[in-house]
């Protein structure tokens, strides 16, 4: 006999995906996925905060690789971002400051436009926030899951409000502290780097030429990156103590030790907004997927920010799990099969991994004291950026180009 309960168990969930976090990572899977035809929800405990073009520029800053800046484009998003505020970069200098070896990369002799954009974060979290509706994605907010159970043919949220929810996959993008993949049992590993990033805004004697500039120092890099508006973002990484102390230093003091500690490549910093610092850890989710769970974003991986690839990598994930859900739909088969989310797990794990790796040797590399080994560094550094085709290769691979 059958009826309406084993006609609704034939049907499965009404919802395909539901996404957890509306970061900028969390909210682009929930638009790209919805946009690709999936019947999608977006939790999130706190909308974001509206952006507005008259207030000053967010302090945390993104640098948009070429990959994700096409992947915004297909969601229809990125035009009002670049016309908002976005800063493009069309060049990097990167020098040490113990050996004075440097290298350079040049869009234009790359026959690129440009290396990506600066952007702020809540410039991209809000336009991605607003274009949700419109896709057909049901935001839930605020909203908090309190536990889940895998099912047959779905997943079942237990909401903290008392509510339910039922979809063919949940899909973790609540950041690197995510309640959700602790929920699942997932492991991570990785280390505290016992450093701080201090991040501003400043405005500089000479103009940043459309460059990103990053010089490492002994207590860790120190990244001016070029905004829209002529001033540079920086990112400056710093032991824990010497973070609390840079922090504490008046404006005075802090354009004068930041003008030093870029050796003045700008000329002399004239003015700087407020400062803020966050901490800095490499941590990598063991795997990226448990029964009708994947990871996405911060929640999977969180990256040292001296080669500013973080969100990169998470918008990587999500192209990725895009297109497997997509083909996997196509050939008819369950999207949240383990077979369907290990093709996934598998690529973002191997790839996340490497560059993640690569973020912390460099790290280590740079953090060498002993005068033959900054010796050493630097004559591999000089060797870099003579070799043009390795040159070109980590161009391609920073743009996300086969990532």
């Amino acid at each position: 006999m059958s009826g309406p309960r084993s006609e609704a168990r034939r049907r499965g969930p009404a919802l395909d995906v539901a996404v957890v976090g509306g970061g900028m990572v969390g909210a682009a899977a929930a638009l790209a996925l919805a946009r690709a035809g999936f019947a999608v929800a977006l939790l999130e405990a706190r909308e974001p905060a509206p952006w507005r073009a008259g207030e000053e520029v967010d302090l945390r800053v993104v640098g948009l690789a070429p990959s994700s800046v096409a992947l915004l484009d297909s969601l229809d998003v990125w035009t009002s971002i670049r016309q908002a505020r976005a800063g493009a970069y069309r060049h990097m200098h990167v020098w040490d400051a113990q050996n004075g070896a440097a290298i350079d990369f040049d869009a234009a002799a790359e026959g690129r436009d440009l290396l990506g954009y600066i952007v702020e974060n809540n410039l991209v979290q809000w336009t991605l926030w607003r274009a949700l509706e419109a896709a057909g994605v049901q935001r839930l907010c605020p909203a908090e899951v309190a536990g889940f159970a895998a099912r047959e043919d779905r997943i079942q949220l237990d909401l903290a409000d008392g509510g339910a929810l039922a979809a063919r996959l949940l899909v973790a993008a609540d950041g690197a502290g995510s309640p959700l993949r602790a929920m699942a049992g997932i492991a991570t590993r990785g280390r505290d780097y016992a450093q701080r990033a201090v991040v501003a805004h400043v405005a500089t004697e000479r103009p940043h030429g459309e460059t990103a500039w990053q010089r490492f120092l002994p207590g860790g890099p120190l990244a001016l990156l070029p905004l829209a508006d002529g001033r540079s973002s920086i990112v400056w990484s710093l032991p824990e103590a010497e973070a609390a102390r840079v922090l504490a230093l008046d404006d005075r003091a802090f354009r004068d030790e930041l003008g030093v500690a870029s050796d003045f490549r700008l000329g002399r910093i004239l003015g700087t907004t407020p400062r803020a610092a966050f901490p800095l850890r490499l941590q990598l989710a063991e795997r990226y997927q448990a029964e009708r769970l994947v990871l996405l974003g911060d929640a999977a991986h969180a990256v040292h920010p001296l080669a500013g690839q973080g969100v990169n990598l998470g918008l990587r994930d999500v192209a990725e799990l895009r297109d497997v859900l997509v083909e996997a739909r196509a050939a008819g088969r369950d999207i949240a099969a383990a077979h369907v989310l290990r093709r996934y797990a598998r690529r973002r794990h191997s790839a996340d991994t490497l560059d993640a790796r690569g973020f912390d040797l460099l790290a280590r590399v740079y953090a060498w004291q002993s005068p033959p080994l900054v010796a050493a560094r630097g004559l591999g550094v000089r060797l870099v950026d003579g070799l043009a085709p390795l040159k070109r290769r980590l161009i391609a691979h920073a743009a996300g180009e086969g990532s």
